[in-house]
């Protein structure tokens, strides 16, 4: 799974991937100070079944912390994107083109109103942080259109014989960006294209098709940055307001930044997505001041700093994951003796016989059986995975 972060310049946006991968950026007060994308690990929560089973887990990747397992994802942060970006303004298509494999988008939104379209710096609270909303996704939008115009000469000719090979087609063109058969079919059904010949599509049909694709196969998360200053909330409000049905979250990308720095020196105990922290060292006035205002401004006001909300909601709420911990056996314990070592982010639905070949394609190949191992059930290859099942595949080794 791959999560694109994107915005436009100067939103906070490279703070925002620092903050929740801890991979040093660059971070100015000016337009592309990202040029190529920088990719790194974030993690998600997920309830641990390491008490259910009375055991301690040592997982393989990420950590687990009294009960919480963080499970790893990779985000990439492209380079800030403005108005006409998908006709190659400021690098447009370039920075576009980075996002052909996400399977979601997180959109840092400047909350606070302090930086226009461009992302350069204007009066605090004078810039409208819905119309950053609109427009990237409009650009997004219109990226995936040109893509289909590009092909349309030759696709729209393409004999086809019924609804597979429609979806089979626009898929296999598409394929660089829209993911899966299954998200090309739902976007014809929805839009009531999949009776209609494709030679025979008007301008705005394919307009709908090309936003409808999107929505189902790069869904999009409003991080609305820069909470910690004054203007931000009531931004953050009216964008509510102006989109019910979009999933967006308060956030601070500066105070989990601060506050991770100062959790590796070891001046205070905090945890990711965490409500407070603990000083451990006496710490200067300067210090003492910021995380004041961290704690005030942000953690008492929001519950956290809403950067890992964030994550989680993006990959659980607007993806719908859920996740599967799959042992070796009963034991729970892999070849090397490792309890609970894995937990794997599934899509929705998935099966057993997914799950095994995404594990290792000679599980799938030479798929037998699988068990439940917390109802000690077996299950056939159409079962379907439910959230933090257990689950040991048994299969016939090449």
């Amino acid at each position: 799974m791959q999560i694109g972060v994107v915005g436009k310049p100067n939103s906070g946006k490279s703070t925002f991937f620092g903050a929740a991968t801890m991979v040093d950026v660059a971070i100015a007060n000016y337009p592309f100070t990202t040029i190529e994308p920088n990719k790194g690990t974030g993690f998600v929560r997920v309830d641990c079944v390491d008490k259910e089973f009375k055991v301690q887990c040592n997982p393989r990747h990420g950590y687990c912390r009294n009960g919480t397992r963080f499970v790893p994802v990779e985000l990439v942060d492209v380079a800030g994107l403005v108005p006409d970006a998908h006709l190659g303004k400021g690098k447009g298509n370039a920075f576009l083109d980075e996002l052909r494999q996400a399977d979601v988008l997180i959109h840092v939104v400047d909350a606070s109103g302090s930086t226009n379209e461009k992302g350069e710096p204007v009066e605090m609270g004078s810039h409208d942080p819905v119309k950053d909303v609109e427009f990237l996704e409009r650009e997004i939008d219109l990226w995936f259109f040109g893509i289909i115009e590009k092909n349309w000469a030759k696709i729209s000719r393409t004999p086809v014989a019924g609804k597979n090979a429609l979806v089979s087609l626009l898929a296999q063109t598409l394929s660089g960006i829209v993911g899966s058969e299954k998200n090309v079919e739902k976007a014809l059904q929805k839009t009531g294209l999949i009776e209609k010949k494709m030679v025979d599509w008007t301008s705005d049909e394919k307009m709908a098709f090309a936003t409808t694709l999107r929505e189902i196969s790069k869904p999009i998360v409003i991080a609305a940055n820069k909470m910690d200053i004054a203007s931000a909330k009531a931004n953050f409000e009216r964008m509510k307001e102006k989109f019910p049905d979009k999933v967006i979250i308060p956030c601070s990308g500066f105070a989990e930044l601060a506050l991770k720095k100062a959790a590796k020196e070891e001046f205070v105990e905090y945890e990711a997505g965490a409500k407070e922290f603990k000083k451990l060292k006496e710490l200067n006035e300067k210090q003492e001041k910021l995380l004041g205002m961290i704690g005030k401004k942000v953690l008492s006001e929001f519950g956290s700093t809403g950067v890992q909300d964030v994550l989680d909601k993006t990959v659980f709420e607007a993806l719908g994951y859920i996740t599967v911990f799959p042992v070796g056996s009963k034991k729970l314990e892999d070849s090397e003796g490792r309890v609970l070592p894995d937990c794997i982010l599934m899509p929705k639905d998935s099966t057993a016989l997914e799950l095994a070949f995404k594990l290792h394609t000679d599980m799938g190949n030479g798929f037998i059986r699988a068990i439940d191992v917390r109802k000690n059930m077996m299950v056939g290859k159409d079962h379907l995975l439910q959230n933090r099942d257990t689950i040991e595949i048994v299969f016939k080794k090449p």
